[in-house]
Formats: C-alpha cells, structure tokens, sequence
C-alpha cells in the first residue's frame, strides 16, 4: 500500500544523499547518508520537523504522526504532508532539504552529549539498567567495553526468565546511538552468530 509513495518520495530526495529506507513506527523511515528525514506510513508522506517547521506545519493544518507502543500512544516528529504539497516536488523536495539538514544537527549534538546513565541510551530503561547492574555492568562505559553480545550473555546468566533476542538489538542500537530496529540485518547476523 505505501509502496508506490516510497519509491517516488525516495527517487525525489536522491539529490539530498544515499538513500535508504527501513521498517520503521509501523511504516517506511526515509534516510539521506544513515540520517532518517522522513516517513512513509498510512499511504502518506511525513516530513520530520524540528520546533519551527513543526510550528508552520500546525499552522498549516498538519498533524504530527502518532503510533502506539506497548498501548500507549507516542507522538512523532513527523507531519503529514497535504496532498497539494506533496504533489509539489520542488516544494517538498525543499522541505525535506531543511528536515535533513536539521536532523543532521541534532544527530550530531547527541552524539557529542553521551549519556552517563544506562538508562538514557537509546531503547534502554531502568529495568535494563537493573538487568545489566545485577550482571554486573554498572555505566555506559563498562557495557561500551562488554559489547551488545557479552552483555546480552551477562544478562540471561543472571536473569531468572528468558530473555528475548530484541533485547540484544536493543543493546546494540543503546551502543551505537540509534534506535534498535535500524540495526542492519548483516550486523544481526553477525551478532547471532556470535551468541552461539
């Protein structure tokens, strides 16, 4: 169904870098250079806005995409674009020009912001931060030098009940800074042939 949209939106921004795109918030997240701009979900094009574009966008009748996890519902960065703009290239394809010059900065900032506590990293909360101190890893820094696959390994010794094998995506992703779903699957493979 959102097929259609995500082949032409991804042939429009091919001048903003490599494009790819991945399974994302029960849609298609659009990348330009591993920095993710865009969404494609509902059979519609979502445009990622920082505080002023998304100040223009409400302005303009566009609403932020919400989708539900684990029950509740979470409200995106990512606006609906109305039919007449994205049927406008140039316009849309300036828009998501500014989207992905913005989310750049902000990947950026964040890289240079490394959280101290385990549960300020990405996909983690304080039930992993327990998980991981009661196997033993205690900072950002120790679970660095154990790896996703060694720590996943601590936590199902010391765990009384299975652990599922999205925590170790989630490890990973914690690791690398990014959300766990956009772990490549070469690099999940990798991970699983590690773990045996």
């Amino acid at each position: 169904m959102d097929k259609p949209i995500l082949k032409d939106s991804m042939r429009l921004f091919e001048p903003l870098g490599r494009i790819k795109s991945r399974s994302m918030f029960g849609g298609f997240g659009i990348f330009a250079d591993e920095t993710m701009f865009a969404l494609v979900v509902n059979n519609k094009l979502h445009i990622r806005a920082d505080s002023i574009l998304a100040k223009q966008f409400k302005q303009q009748g566009f609403e932020p995409y919400v989708y539900h996890k684990r029950g509740f519902p979470v409200v995106t960065k990512y606006f609906a674009l109305s039919e007449d703009l994205y049927s406008n290239s140039t316009k849309t394809l300036e828009i998501a020009r500014e989207a992905h010059a913005q989310a750049q900065v902000e990947k950026s900032a964040q890289a240079e912001t490394k959280p101290t506590r385990i549960k300020d990293l990405p996909n983690l909360r304080l039930a992993t931060e327990r998980m991981l101190k009661k196997a033993g890893i205690d900072n950002v820094e120790q679970l660095q030098q154990a790896g996703s696959v060694e720590a996943y390994k601590a936590i199902r010794e010391t765990h009384s009940s299975d652990v599922s094998l999205e925590l170790l995506w989630s490890l990973e992703g914690a690791i690398k800074g990014t959300h766990w779903s956009v772990v490549p699957q070469e690099r999940r493979d990798e991970l699983l042939s590690r773990l045996q």
